[in-house]
């Protein structure tokens, strides 16, 4: 802290912040008063350590490298993210990197959808809204990592991946949900007929990748801002909205987009509800705290997923 900010910021206090299943996150409080969040990416304290190791995943949404380009690339089109103060990708005292980033204090947007005031609820909405638009408008005939450096693959079709993804994880679930074992071939045969409605296209937005109300910071001004972005990418816009609409509910209709392809909606929904039974399971199965949302998570997405082939 000393030697980024000055010998006048000695910290008071270290507290442990709700993070997600990929890096670890504290909240630094310094005597003078100054406050700043610290990213710890260690892969042993990541809940997809197995995955990220064997490159079995679709994307690569895990990283300080990423962090960086996607916190960088959001500043240069003007979306609100945290400002990134230090990066320390060295390794030289420790095994993981780390970060100081900007603490914005505030509520996730989450908060707002029971607020009391109507139109505090409206315009802060309605602002998360123009958020989501102005960066899926961000357009590019490519998929992949806004940085091109990545080696990420940006030929043939961004849903093949997904189409891919669905089958591995579909895989592990059947080893732990009974109905899923016994309905494993319907699906796979859902999950095909889903994708075969896909008609070719190359027009790419930029997405978070992961965009739940959790995922956005609203602060004391009321203005929005995007955490977690490690994941964000260039690709079907769809594969967002399809994941908007069930987290943001009956407050979607303030991010709903008239211009999207229901084919490819129907077929990233589908993909959504057999990634999280597997999401939930693994995370239930490797000691996630919070053991309950683990289970209900791959419960409620199982109900879902077989509403398709009922």
């Amino acid at each position: 802290m000393s030697k980024v900010f000055g010998s006048s910021y000695l910290v008071s206090s270290v507290s442990r912040m709700q993070g997600g299943a990929q890096k670890v996150v504290y909240k630094v409080d310094c005597a003078n008063g100054f406050s700043c969040v610290l990213y710890v990416w260690d892969l042993a304290m990541n809940f997809f350590q197995q995955e990220i190791e064997q490159n079995n995943i679709n994307a690569r949404s895990y990283g300080s490298d990423l962090f960086a380009s996607s916190n960088r690339f959001l500043k240069e089109h003007s979306i609100r993210t945290p400002a990134l103060y230090d990066l320390n990708n060295e390794r030289t005292d420790y095994t993981f990197d780390y970060a100081l980033v900007e603490y914005v204090a505030g509520q996730k947007a989450e908060a707002y959808f029971s607020h009391p005031n109507p139109a505090v609820k409206e315009h802060v909405l309605q602002q998360i809204g123009s958020l989501v638009n102005a960066m899926h408008s961000i357009k590019r005939n490519t998929f992949g990592a806004p940085e091109q450096h990545y080696n990420e693959s940006n030929t043939g079709q961004c849903h093949l991946l997904l189409l891919e993804n669905a089958k591995l994880q579909l895989a592990y679930a059947v080893q732990h949900i009974d109905v899923i074992n016994a309905n494993q071939e319907k699906l796979l045969d859902k999950l095909h007929e889903l994708e075969e409605a896909i008609k070719p296209r190359s027009d790419y937005g930029l997405i978070h990748d992961e965009l739940g109300p959790d995922h956005i910071l609203v602060n004391d001004r009321l203005e929005s801002y995007l955490i977690d972005i490690e994941g964000m990418r260039f690709f079907d816009i769809e594969h967002e909205h399809s994941f908007l609409e069930f987290r943001f509910n009956e407050h979607y209709r303030y991010l709903k987009n008239d211009y999207l392809d229901p084919d490819r909606l129907r077929f990233y929904r589908f993909h959504h509800h057999i990634s999280l039974i597997s999401g939930g399971l693994k995370l239930l199965h490797r000691g996630y705290p919070d053991q309950e949302f683990s289970r209900g998570l791959a419960k409620y997405h199982t109900e879902l997923a077989m509403r398709y082939i009922e």
